[in-house]
C-alpha cells in the first residue's frame, strides 16, 4: 500500500482544518518503549503529544488515579512547564467542561541544526514543538576542517537567535545532525563526508563553539526522529525510514525507540554493498548502494549519458532538476538513469523487509518528489524480491519534506534529551 504526503510548511503543532494544537512527539504511551519513566515525565510527554488534554484523559491514558494526576500536574504548573489552556474541552452529560492542559509557552526552547554538504539549516522550537524561527546558510565547502565546521555551526546559531530575537541563555540545548558514522553517546565522529579528518571529537568542538549542551547524531536518525515526533511515525511502534539525498541513509524505530547500534554504525543502508568492485562511493569503497542511487550518482550518470557538464547546468540540485524534466519530457536516456536507480532502490527496500520486517517503510526527503524513484515498477520489483509474498506487504509512505525537516529532527533530539535530564536529575523518581 502506497501513501503520499507533502509537508506544506505549517507549524509543527498545526493540523489541516484544526484550530487546536495537535502536539508533537510519539503518541504511544511511555510503557510501550519498555522504559520506566517517572510519572511526572509521562504526564508532561502525554500533554506535549496531545497538544491539549484534560486531566481526566491523562488519568485514563496512564492508568492512574485522578487525584494523582491533579497533584502531579499542579507541580508541573508550579514549575512553569504546564499551563491550563484557554479553551475547554467538550462537556460531558453532567457538569462543566474539563479544562485542558498544554505545555506552557515559556517552558523553554531548543535548537536543531543540520550540517549539510551544500547548506546548513537550523530551527528554534519551544518545548511544545512549535517552530519559532528558521535560518540557513551556504556551506563554505563540502569537506571541512573540524574547527571550521564547528565555527559554521556557531555562525548559524547566531543568525537563528537574531532572527528569533532570543538570547543564548534562552536555549536549553542544541541538537546537531550530520552525515557519517556518529557516536551519539560520546559525540565522536569516526567518519563523515563533511570532515577532512577521521575520529573527530566534534561534540566537544560544538559545545565549545556554541556554549550550550550539544547532542549530535547521524542525519538519517534526525530524519527518523522528525517522522517519530512530527510525521507518519507518531502512532507507530516500529517503522523504518529510508532517505535519498546527496547520500542514502536509513533510520529505524523499534519498540518506540530510535535504534542506533552499538557505536553509531548501525543502519548505514547507503554503504551496504550491491556490487562487488562496483562504482566508487564517496566513502572510498566500491559497490555501495549510495554510489548507484544518491544525488551524486544520478549526476555522474547524467554527465556521461546526456553530456551534462557542470556548465551550463549549474550545481547538483539544478542538474537533477534538468535531468528530471528531461525524463518527464520523454528523454529515454534520462528515464533509463532514474529506472536504474529505482531498481537499486527496490533491492534495498526488499533487504530492509528481510532484515527488520517493519509494518511501515517511509521514503522521506526532498528528492522523493522524483516519482520515478517510487514508481509502480519499483514497488512491484521490491515485492518480487521479497519472500513470503502470501501475506500483506509493508506499507510504503512517501513524505516529501522541505529542507528544514532535518533540523526539526535535530531539535527533537535536543528536546528529548532535555526532557530526560529535567525529570531524571531535577525531579527524581515520581
Amino acid at each position: 500500500m502506497l501513501k503520499e504526503s507533502i509537508e506544506i510548511g505549517r507549524s509543527a503543532n498545526e493540523a489541516p482544518g484544526s484550530e487546536v494544537p495537535q502536539g508533537c512527539g510519539p503518541m504511544l504511551p511511555a510503557a510501550a518503549s519498555g522504559l520506566a519513566k517517572p510519572l511526572r515525565q509521562q504526564i508532561f510527554e502525554r500533554v506535549r503529544a496531545a497538544g491539549q488534554t484534560p486531566r481526566v484523559d491523562l488519568a485514563k491514558h496512564l492508568g492512574i488515579s485522578p487525584g494523582s494526576v491533579t497533584q502531579l500536574t499542579s507541580e508541573l504548573i508550579q514549575a512553569g512547564l504546564v499551563a491550563e489552556a484557554d479553551t475547554a474541552h467538550e462537556a460531558s452529560a453532567r457538569g462543566r467542561p474539563p479544562v485542558a492542559l498544554q505545555i506552557a509557552p515559556g517552558a523553554g526552547h531548543v535548537v536543531g541544526i543540520k550540517l549539510g554538504d551544500f547548506r546548513h539549516s537550523a530551527v528554534l522550537l519551544n518545548f511544545a514543538g512549535d517552530v519559532l524561527a528558521e535560518a540557513d546558510r551556504a556551506a563554505a565547502s563540502q569537506t571541512h576542517d573540524p574547527a571550521e565546521l564547528a565555527a559554521e555551526a556557531g555562525r548559524l546559531m547566531i543568525q537563528l537567535l537574531d532572527a528569533a530575537g532570543k538570547a543564548r541563555t534562552d536555549i536549553s540545548a542544541v541538537g546537531v545532525g550530520l552525515a557519517g558514522i556518529i557516536d551519539h553517546q560520546t559525540g565522536a565522529v569516526p567518519w563523515s563526508p563533511l570532515l577532512r579528518e577521521r575520529n573527530v571529537a566534534l561534540g566537544e568542538l560544538l559545545r565549545a563553539e556554541i556554549g550550550l549542551p550539544v547532542f549530535i547524531d547521524n542525519d538519517a536518525n534526525m530524519l527518523t526522529l522528525a517522522e517519530l515526533w512530527f510525521g507518519a511515525g507518531r502512532s507507530k511502534t516500529s517503522f523504518a525510514v529510508v532517505t535519498i539525498e546527496y547520500g542514502v541513509g536509513m533510520g529505524l524505530v523499534l519498540d518506540n525507540r530510535l535504534y542506533r547500534g552499538s557505536g553509531g554504525l548501525g543502519l548505514e543502508l547507503g554503504h551496504t554493498k550491491v556490487q562487488l568492485d562496483g562504482a566508487l562511493c564517496r566513502c572510498g569503497n566500491r559497490g555501495c548502494l549510495e554510489a548507484y542511487l544518491a544525488d551524486y550518482a544520478l549526476v555522474r550518470e547524467a554527465r556521461i549519458a546526456l553530456d551534462m557538464k557542470s556548465e551550463p547546468f549549474g550545481p547538483v540540485d539544478m542538474m537533477l532538476e534538468t535531468l528530471y524534466e528531461q525524463a518527464k519530457a520523454g528523454n529515454q536516456r534520462a528515464r533509463t538513469i532514474f529506472r536504474r536507480a529505482g531498481r537499486y532502490l527496490s533491492v534495498a527496500l526488499s533487504n530492509v523487509v528481510h532484515l527488520f520486517d517493519p509494518d511501515l517503510i517511509i521514503l522521506s526527503g526532498e528528492r522523493m518528489r522524483y516519482d520515478y524513484l517510487y514508481a509502480e515498477e519499483v514497488l512491484s520489483e521490491m515485492g518480487e524480491l521479497t519472500l513470503d509474498r502470501g501475506r500483506p506487504g509493508a506499507e510504503i509512505d512517501i513524505n516529501v519534506w522541505g529542507g528544514f525537516v532535518w533540523a526539526r529532527g535535530a531539535a527533537a533530539l535536543a528536546l528529548s534529551s532535555v526532557t530526560d535530564e529535567l525529570f531524571g536529575a531535577g525531579w527524581g523518581e515520581a
